[in-house]
């Protein structure tokens, strides 16, 4: 009898008990030396077969016509109840390398299985690539195509910049100074327009909006700009009415820090700003840094701030990890009034305990507001060594 072929032609249509059984069955019909055949022709381990020739014995304890498949209560736990911390380690390995879209939270990984279990196993969490999988998967992480998708050049020291932000964020947190991740969500229109995405109804009601997305000349439309606490995964969003500049950035974080911040960090002497290289908070801006000069002179907060390189912009933690949620609660509902943005956005959470708040900002923000010479060399400014338009500090100045 060729074994390995009878258990090959029979996996998948046997459930765990059932393969038990069988083996047990054909293991005392071989006789001597029966065990260790079954065992390497069916893959299953020697223990298990004595576990089944132990129930063919044995007289069931359950209903005949609906048998377990083992004992309630058997089997191994799971490797993160065996290990509290291993999902934890797991993340802190992923975390500087993820990628990821910045209106799902579908988030993807650069490393391999063996390498993650290689690493868990060297930091004191044992887990197989297998289980890696499994958890990666529980994590919303998915394996991807070797597929390309750039919205630029790729910088030659793009991977550097990555790894130097993940330091600076490590050293910040590390005494106990706030990280935070920084961008302007994509502008919304106010109105009954239609929004991407299905909510449940009653059947045959489905809510009516506009057919056509003309924008609304007396609702116009919002930006949310959002601050995100990296260590604290919460965050303010400022719903603004007029143009998304520089001094609307700045003043995002100055709301931030005023209603949230302060109370969180009182001992700060210092604030970690990460952020996109373009738009209103780009690198070359010359107005968003001297708004964080005036911002760090009314808090006496040094300001540090490093900037994505160009083309990846998608990397920033606010947009997988606060943005992406706040796309999933408003999915499939009109954006009416600005109250219905601001409530909707504040009353969004997920169940690794993400929190909002939101405000509206009416204030009138102009567009090309120059800062002269004079005033630009007046912000104390230091520039890293390591690509000084990327990562730099913004000193208050002494009064």
């Amino acid at each position: 009898m060729d074994l390995r072929r009878l258990f090959d032609r029979l996996n998948g249509h046997l459930g765990e008990r059932q393969r038990r059984l069988l083996a047990a069955v054909v293991s005392l019909e071989l006789g001597h030396g029966g065990i260790t055949a079954v065992s390497a022709a069916s893959g299953l381990s020697r223990p298990t077969i004595y576990a089944g020739i132990d129930e063919l014995s044995s007289i069931p304890s359950v209903d005949p016509a609906k048998p377990r498949q083992r004992r309630a209560g058997g089997g191994r736990k799971a490797a993160e109840e065996l290990d509290t911390a291993l999902v934890t380690g797991l993340e802190k390995l992923i975390e500087p390398y993820t990628q990821g879209d910045p209106e799902t939270p579908l988030r993807w990984t650069r490393k391999g299985l063996r390498v993650l279990s290689a690493e868990l196993e060297r930091t004191g969490h044992k887990a197989s690539p297998k289980t890696v999988m499994r958890l990666l998967k529980g994590l919303g992480y998915t394996l991807q195509s070797n597929k390309k998708s750039k919205e630029g050049g790729a910088h030659p020291d793009r991977d550097d910049q990555f790894e130097f932000i993940n330091r600076q964020a490590q050293a910040f947190q590390s005494k106990g100074l706030p990280v935070i991740s920084v961008d302007a969500k994509k502008k919304e229109l106010v109105g009954d327009f239609k929004n991407a995405g299905r909510e449940y109804r009653p059947k045959g009601r489905p809510e009516e909006v506009r057919v056509y997305d003309f924008i609304d000349k007396e609702l116009g439309r919002v930006t949310p700009y959002g601050v995100y606490d990296v260590a604290n995964n919460e965050g303010w969003v400022n719903v603004g009415i007029d143009h998304d500049t520089a001094a609307f950035a700045v003043e995002t974080v100055r709301t931030w820090w005023e209603r949230m911040g302060k109370e969180r960090y009182p001992a700060a002497s210092g604030l970690y700003i990460t952020a996109d290289g373009g738009g209103s908070n780009g690198s070359r801006n010359r107005l968003w840094k001297k708004e964080l000069q005036d911002f760090a002179d009314e808090t006496g907060l040094s300001v540090h701030v490093s900037h994505f390189p160009p083309g990846t912009s998608k990397w920033n933690k606010i947009e997988h990890r606060m943005f992406s949620f706040i796309s999933m609660n408003w999915r499939g509902k009109p954006l009416l009034t600005y109250e219905v943005i601001v409530n909707l956005i504040a009353a969004t959470s997920t169940n690794m305990g993400l929190k909002i708040k939101s405000g509206l900002d009416k204030r009138s923000y102009p567009l090309k507001v120059k800062v002269g010479k004079a005033e630009f060399e007046a912000i104390r400014i230091d520039r890293d060594e390591f690509h000084g338009e990327w990562n730099y500090v913004i000193s208050p100045r002494k009064s």
